[in-house]
Protein backbone atom coordinates (compact mmCIF):
# COMPACT_ATOMS: atom_id res chain seq x y z
CA UNK A 1 0.00 0.00 0.00
CA UNK A 2 1.05 3.66 -0.93
CA UNK A 3 1.53 6.06 2.10
CA UNK A 4 0.72 9.83 1.03
CA UNK A 5 1.02 12.95 3.53
CA UNK A 6 -2.11 15.13 3.93
CA UNK A 7 -0.35 18.33 3.90
CA UNK A 8 0.49 21.83 2.53
CA UNK A 9 3.77 22.00 5.29
CA UNK A 10 6.68 21.41 2.64
CA UNK A 11 8.70 20.83 6.26
CA UNK A 12 6.79 17.68 7.09
CA UNK A 13 6.89 16.46 3.51
CA UNK A 14 10.58 16.64 3.64
CA UNK A 15 10.64 15.14 7.30
CA UNK A 16 8.84 12.03 6.28
CA UNK A 17 10.68 11.33 2.75
CA UNK A 18 13.60 11.22 4.62
CA UNK A 19 11.95 8.16 6.19
CA UNK A 20 12.12 5.96 2.87
CA UNK A 21 8.24 5.56 3.18
CA UNK A 22 6.51 8.64 1.74
CA UNK A 23 4.68 7.70 -1.83
CA UNK A 24 3.18 10.82 -2.65
CA UNK A 25 0.98 14.18 -1.25
CA UNK A 26 -2.56 15.43 -0.89
CA UNK A 27 -3.19 19.07 -0.42
CA UNK A 28 -6.96 21.22 -0.19
CA UNK A 29 -7.69 24.31 -0.40
CA UNK A 30 -8.30 24.10 3.89
CA UNK A 31 -4.49 22.86 3.78
CA UNK A 32 -3.33 25.64 1.83
CA UNK A 33 -4.72 28.63 3.58
CA UNK A 34 -3.52 27.18 6.97
CA UNK A 35 -0.04 27.52 6.00
CA UNK A 36 -0.67 30.93 4.35
CA UNK A 37 2.56 30.37 1.43
CA UNK A 38 1.51 30.29 -2.09
CA UNK A 39 -0.20 27.57 -3.55
CA UNK A 40 2.02 27.19 -7.14
CA UNK A 41 5.07 27.37 -5.22
CA UNK A 42 4.42 24.71 -2.15
CA UNK A 43 3.10 22.40 -4.88
CA UNK A 44 6.16 22.90 -7.26
CA UNK A 45 8.58 22.12 -3.51
CA UNK A 46 6.70 19.03 -2.66
CA UNK A 47 7.16 17.83 -6.30
CA UNK A 48 10.93 17.61 -5.60
CA UNK A 49 10.44 14.92 -3.18
CA UNK A 50 7.60 12.86 -4.12
CA UNK A 51 6.34 11.53 -7.07
CA UNK A 52 2.73 12.57 -6.77
CA UNK A 53 1.52 15.52 -5.84
CA UNK A 54 -2.73 15.93 -5.99
CA UNK A 55 -3.35 19.84 -6.10
CA UNK A 56 -6.71 20.55 -5.85
CA UNK A 57 -8.99 22.70 -8.07
CA UNK A 58 -10.79 25.57 -6.73
CA UNK A 59 -13.29 26.25 -9.55
CA UNK A 60 -16.69 24.16 -9.59
CA UNK A 61 -17.98 24.38 -13.36
CA UNK A 62 -16.35 22.30 -16.06
CA UNK A 63 -14.55 25.00 -17.79
CA UNK A 64 -13.10 26.44 -14.62
CA UNK A 65 -11.83 23.29 -13.55
CA UNK A 66 -10.49 22.17 -16.87
CA UNK A 67 -8.44 25.73 -16.93
CA UNK A 68 -7.14 25.15 -13.69
CA UNK A 69 -6.36 21.44 -14.10
CA UNK A 70 -4.09 21.70 -17.38
CA UNK A 71 -2.29 24.79 -15.83
CA UNK A 72 -1.60 22.41 -12.57
CA UNK A 73 -0.49 19.84 -14.63
CA UNK A 74 1.82 22.18 -17.08
CA UNK A 75 3.85 23.17 -13.53
CA UNK A 76 5.14 19.19 -13.22
CA UNK A 77 4.59 16.04 -14.25
CA UNK A 78 4.46 14.90 -10.76
CA UNK A 79 1.29 17.14 -10.15
CA UNK A 80 -2.16 14.92 -10.18
CA UNK A 81 -5.14 17.58 -10.70
CA UNK A 82 -7.49 17.06 -7.77
CA UNK A 83 -11.14 17.28 -8.74
CA UNK A 84 -14.36 17.39 -6.97
CA UNK A 85 -17.03 14.79 -6.83
CA UNK A 86 -19.78 16.38 -9.36
CA UNK A 87 -21.44 15.71 -12.24
CA UNK A 88 -18.97 18.85 -13.83
CA UNK A 89 -16.13 16.92 -12.13
CA UNK A 90 -17.16 13.70 -14.18
CA UNK A 91 -16.83 15.44 -17.11
CA UNK A 92 -13.60 17.18 -16.46
CA UNK A 93 -12.08 13.41 -15.51
CA UNK A 94 -13.27 12.50 -18.77
CA UNK A 95 -11.67 15.47 -20.08
CA UNK A 96 -8.18 15.28 -18.46
CA UNK A 97 -8.13 11.21 -19.40
CA UNK A 98 -8.19 12.07 -22.96
CA UNK A 99 -5.52 14.31 -22.15
CA UNK A 100 -3.46 12.26 -20.37
CA UNK A 101 -3.26 14.40 -16.72
CA UNK A 102 -3.71 12.32 -14.01
CA UNK A 103 -6.56 12.99 -11.75
CA UNK A 104 -7.90 12.59 -8.05
CA UNK A 105 -11.42 12.60 -7.42
CA UNK A 106 -12.14 14.10 -3.65
CA UNK A 107 -15.15 13.85 -1.54
CA UNK A 108 -16.35 10.45 -2.20
CA UNK A 109 -18.87 9.43 0.04
CA UNK A 110 -20.71 6.65 -1.27
CA UNK A 111 -19.62 3.15 -3.20
CA UNK A 112 -21.63 4.86 -6.59
CA UNK A 113 -19.31 8.54 -6.34
CA UNK A 114 -16.88 5.81 -6.51
CA UNK A 115 -18.13 3.74 -9.83
CA UNK A 116 -19.15 6.94 -11.83
CA UNK A 117 -15.44 8.11 -11.24
CA UNK A 118 -13.76 5.02 -12.38
CA UNK A 119 -15.77 4.85 -14.91
CA UNK A 120 -15.33 8.85 -16.16
CA UNK A 121 -11.62 8.11 -16.43
CA UNK A 122 -10.09 9.23 -12.39
CA UNK A 123 -6.84 8.06 -12.25
CA UNK A 124 -7.30 8.08 -8.27
CA UNK A 125 -10.73 8.01 -5.87
CA UNK A 126 -10.89 9.57 -2.56
CA UNK A 127 -13.18 8.11 -0.20
CA UNK A 128 -13.10 10.32 3.31
CA UNK A 129 -13.37 7.61 5.94
CA UNK A 130 -12.90 9.95 9.01
CA UNK A 131 -15.88 12.37 7.77
CA UNK A 132 -18.14 8.97 7.70
CA UNK A 133 -17.25 8.47 11.40
CA UNK A 134 -18.17 11.73 12.44
CA UNK A 135 -21.69 11.28 11.64
CA UNK A 136 -22.42 8.09 12.98
CA UNK A 137 -21.51 5.74 9.89
CA UNK A 138 -18.57 3.73 9.62
CA UNK A 139 -16.21 4.66 6.88
CA UNK A 140 -14.19 2.08 6.88
CA UNK A 141 -17.14 -0.17 5.63
CA UNK A 142 -17.45 2.39 2.46
CA UNK A 143 -13.97 0.65 1.97
CA UNK A 144 -14.75 -2.47 2.25
CA UNK A 145 -17.56 -2.22 0.15
CA UNK A 146 -15.53 -0.34 -2.62
CA UNK A 147 -12.76 -2.91 -2.58
CA UNK A 148 -15.62 -5.38 -3.18
CA UNK A 149 -16.67 -3.50 -6.42
CA UNK A 150 -13.01 -3.35 -7.57
CA UNK A 151 -12.13 -6.99 -7.37
CA UNK A 152 -15.49 -7.45 -9.59
CA UNK A 153 -14.61 -5.39 -12.05
CA UNK A 154 -11.14 -4.76 -11.62
CA UNK A 155 -10.76 -0.87 -12.18
CA UNK A 156 -7.89 0.57 -13.02
CA UNK A 157 -8.62 3.51 -10.84
CA UNK A 158 -6.73 3.12 -7.35
CA UNK A 159 -8.49 3.78 -3.99
CA UNK A 160 -6.85 6.20 -2.00
CA UNK A 161 -8.39 6.03 2.18
CA UNK A 162 -8.82 10.17 2.96
CA UNK A 163 -10.00 11.50 5.91
CA UNK A 164 -7.07 8.92 8.14
CA UNK A 165 -8.13 10.12 11.71
CA UNK A 166 -5.61 7.57 14.04
CA UNK A 167 -3.45 4.62 12.43
CA UNK A 168 -5.86 2.04 12.98
CA UNK A 169 -6.98 3.23 10.32
CA UNK A 170 -4.07 2.66 8.37
CA UNK A 171 -3.86 -0.48 9.10
CA UNK A 172 -7.38 -1.68 8.26
CA UNK A 173 -7.50 -0.44 4.93
CA UNK A 174 -4.14 -2.12 3.97
CA UNK A 175 -6.22 -5.35 5.24
CA UNK A 176 -8.93 -4.28 3.14
CA UNK A 177 -6.65 -3.85 0.07
CA UNK A 178 -7.01 -0.11 -0.29
CA UNK A 179 -3.86 0.56 -2.92
CA UNK A 180 -3.44 4.23 -1.14
CA UNK A 181 -3.50 5.90 2.30
CA UNK A 182 -3.31 9.64 2.81
CA UNK A 183 -2.55 10.27 6.30
CA UNK A 184 -1.88 13.67 8.08
CA UNK A 185 1.20 14.56 9.70
CA UNK A 186 0.35 14.05 13.52
CA UNK A 187 -0.93 10.18 12.93
CA UNK A 188 1.82 9.80 10.29
CA UNK A 189 4.47 10.58 13.33
CA UNK A 190 2.49 8.01 15.56
CA UNK A 191 2.65 4.49 13.11
CA UNK A 192 6.65 4.55 13.68
CA UNK A 193 6.19 4.14 17.29
CA UNK A 194 4.81 1.85 20.08
CA UNK A 195 5.71 2.09 23.96
CA UNK A 196 7.42 -1.36 24.47
CA UNK A 197 9.76 -0.62 21.41
CA UNK A 198 10.52 2.59 24.23
CA UNK A 199 10.77 0.23 26.86
CA UNK A 200 12.85 -2.35 25.32
CA UNK A 201 15.23 0.20 23.51
CA UNK A 202 15.79 2.33 27.04
CA UNK A 203 16.61 -1.44 28.36
CA UNK A 204 19.33 -2.17 26.12
CA UNK A 205 20.83 1.26 26.51
CA UNK A 206 20.73 1.27 29.66
CA UNK A 207 22.42 -2.47 29.44
CA UNK A 208 25.24 -0.63 27.61
CA UNK A 209 25.89 1.91 29.63
CA UNK A 210 26.90 -0.62 32.68
CA UNK A 211 28.88 -2.76 30.46
CA UNK A 212 30.58 0.85 29.36
CA UNK A 213 30.89 1.29 32.67
CA UNK A 214 32.80 -1.20 33.92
Amino acid sequence: MKLFLDTANVKQVAEVAAWGVLDGVTTNPSLVMKEGKDFKETVLEMCKHVPSVSAQVTATDFEGMRKQGEEYASWNKNVVVKVPMTTEGLKTLKHFKSKGIRTNTTLVFSPAQAILAAKAGATIISPFIGRLDDIGEDGMNLIAEIMEIWRNYNFETEVLVASTRHPRHIVDAARLGAHICTVPYDVFAKLPKHSLTDIGLKKFMDDWAKVQGK
